[in-house]
């Protein structure tokens, strides 16, 4: 790691005192409580666990008496449940797909998208980047809130901001070559892929301005991280985020790359034991729940993330008082992370069933292509559509794969088989089969 000074977007909230930082914890614990009683969910389930105001929050400890939120919960209240203002004062929404199709919505005020701008801009900074810094971000845009979280965070500080997108390689090299990005937003598979591709044409890491990364999206461990920064010379910086919680900007690593800070003064965590829901203490790994603080138009109270993670023990070198967690180590569902895009088997299976062809066996297949995840679908088909033209077959191919991109954005590979061709499993069926392999 480059050795970088130390530098603040605001330092007196990043420093603030433990003491100060409950004190404003409540404060703002208070005023959610209020907002979401507005909700017709909240407003139902708060006073069915006796909390009719905020007044009935005393201390940050009567947290525990209200009950935890879920994804099921959010796809229950859709479209608006949970919808705190009017719906003139909402300037944008973000929603995420769930395994049955109903997404789960974000309404966003000005205000709301102001604060989260804000504690984005506070990551950028807290890894020693700066207006000077060119940004390229390869994150998708539009409903997915990578891109977005990114790009006005990086726009607040100053830098100059490339809105690229994922995807088309080539152009991206040559678009970090000509405008000398030095800070890129991207999946770590993403990342070492275009470094397969720079051997390919005439453009060498040495021809580039690169100096930092922030990764997301998607799992990897310690060795992808590492592997990244020596092949390109560069910091590359931990980020976590969730579309419930805004996106990007949660938590992220500091220059000195210990632990992912979380900004507590707008969320309330939580580590629970992902079985009993009783809290763990620091260094115990469980699964992430948060609580809004600063977000008016969708408060969420006690969210169950399904992310695994813990803790660190003690303070930060770069005196940022706000608590560390670490890289994501898992999750409680059986949710796929394919190329940074969230994707439920089920999201697949409610697909393919709905193809009268397809018989009553598939299964689901992941595999590393070069650096990149690859989506294989196998499903059967009644015997008797073997016995007609090629072109059937694959007209019926192209067909399921463009019903599954619709679904779930990734474009997979779907391949037939006769019935009684896949493993037939006298339990709990094996649909799954991942072979990849952190790097």
């Amino acid at each position: 790691m480059s050795m970088q000074e130390i530098s603040y977007w605001n330092r007196e909230i990043e420093t603030i005192s433990s003491e100060a930082l409950r004190k404003l914890q409540l404060k703002r614990l208070k005023e959610t409580v209020n907002t979401a009683l507005k909700t017709p969910f909240y407003n139902a389930r708060l006073k069915k666990a006796g909390i009719n105001s905020a007044d009935d929050i005393k201390r940050l400890e009567d947290i525990h008496k209200i009950p935890f939120t879920t994804k099921d919960d959010l796809r229950e209240c859709y479209p608006n449940g949970l919808l705190s203002v009017d719906l003139n004062d909402v300037v944008r929404i973000h929603t995420s797909s769930g395994t049955t199709g109903t997404p789960t919505v974000i309404y966003h005020t000005k205000e709301d998208i102001d604060n989260w701008t804000e504690l984005v801009a506070r990551c950028i900074i807290a890894t020693g980047s700066g207006k000077s810094d060119v940004f390229q971000n390869m994150m998708g845009y539009g409903m997915f809130t990578g891109g977005l979280g990114l790009h006005y965070g990086a726009e607040r500080v100053g830098m100059t901001v490339i809105p690229i997108g994922g995807g088309n390689t080539v152009r991206q090299i040559q678009l970090m070559k000509d405008f000398k990005t030095t800070v890129l937003h991207i999946t770590p598979s993403y990342l070492l892929h275009i470094h397969s591709k720079l051997a390919e044409g005439e453009i060498s890491v040495k021809d580039l301005s690169l100096k930092k990364a922030y990764l997301g999206a998607e799992p990897y461990s310690e060795n992808t991280r590492k592997k990244a920064e020596e092949l390109f010379k560069i910091d590359a910086y931990n980020s976590y985020g969730l579309s419930e919680m805004n996106g990007p900007g949660v938590a992220f690593e500091c220059i000195h790359k210990c632990g992912m800070h979380v900004w507590e003064d707008a969320y309330i965590l939580e580590i629970i034991d992902p079985k009993t829901a009783e809290p763990l203490s620091e260094e115990k790994e469980g699964e992430i729940v948060f609580t809004t603080l600063m977000r008016k138009a969708t408060p969420l109270l006690r969210y169950r993330s399904r992310d695994l993670a813990f803790i660190y023990k003690g303070g930060c070198k770069c005196k940022r008082t706000h608590r560390r967690i670490s890289r994501i180590t898992g999750r409680t569902d059986d949710m796929l992370i394919i190329n940074g895009v969230n994707v439920y088997p089920s999201q697949i299976e409610q697909v393919i069933m709905r193809v009268p062809e397809v018989g009553t066996n598939y299964q689901i297949y992941l595999e590393k292509e070069g650096t990149l995840d690859k989506l294989i679908v196998k499903v059967e088909i009644y015997s008797k559509l073997f016995t007609g033209e090629l072109k059937e077959l694959d007209a019926l191919r192209e067909r399921i794969k463009e019903q599954l991109r619709a679904s779930i954005i990734i474009n997979p590979v779907v391949e037939l088989h006769e019935p009684g061709s896949l493993p037939v499993f006298e339990g709990k069926a094996k649909r799954v089969v991942d072979t990849r392999t952190k790097l």
